[in-house]
């Protein structure tokens, strides 16, 4: 009998076995969708397309232990750098990530397969009218230039001879140093 029961148990376990392979099998796993979109996209981008399959392979594991979670908020990691730019500066890079705000306009060209993304602002600034202009500065007054002295020309001096050079003298051969005192 005792027999008859560890048979018993041994196929319920192995039965058990079955079933949980066949429906894990069954399952798709965790960001397998997603995993054959990435795939059916590389072959026409001008990514090489063993390093896309790479990774999207890279991004689907992450993804079954749970690291892609969310997709990033790109916006407003971007306005936080802008925080970072000096108070002159900040109003402008913002505009530049919003796509223009008030007088100015933005646009963004490229892409990041492509090489970068530029983004452009254009800002228009009214100049004030012609008439409240301020009053332009008066002429400086008309004072002469001051005059250079004439010289006396130089007279021509006669050339004097040069001396002979003395012969050189033989350098004598360097001693070496003394050790220093202990």
């Amino acid at each position: 009998m005792k027999s008859n029961t560890r048979s018993m148990i041994a196929a319920l376990i192995a039965v058990c076995g079955v079933a949980a392979a066949t429906s894990a099998a069954a399952q798709p796993r965790r960001g397998d969708s997603t995993y054959q979109q990435e795939l059916a996209v590389c072959g026409h981008i001008q990514q090489d397309r063993a390093a896309c399959i790479r990774e999207a392979g890279a991004a689907r594991q992450e993804a079954a232990r749970g690291g892609l979670t969310s997709a990033p908020d790109y916006q407003r990691n971007a306005l936080a750098r802008c925080g970072l730019q000096p108070p002159t500066d900040r109003a402008d890079c913002e505009a530049r990530v919003l796509g223009g705000s008030g007088n100015t306009r933005g646009a963004v060209d490229g892409s990041v397969l492509g090489g970068g993304v530029i983004r452009e602002s254009v800002t228009t600034v009214v100049m004030p009218a012609p008439g409240a202009m301020p009053a332009p500065m008066p002429a400086p007054s008309r004072v002469p230039a001051p005059m250079v002295a004439p010289m006396q020309p130089m007279q021509p001096q006669p050339m004097q001879p040069m001396q002979p050079m003395q012969p050189m003298q033989p350098m004598q051969p360097m001693q070496p140093m003394p050790a220093p005192a202990r």
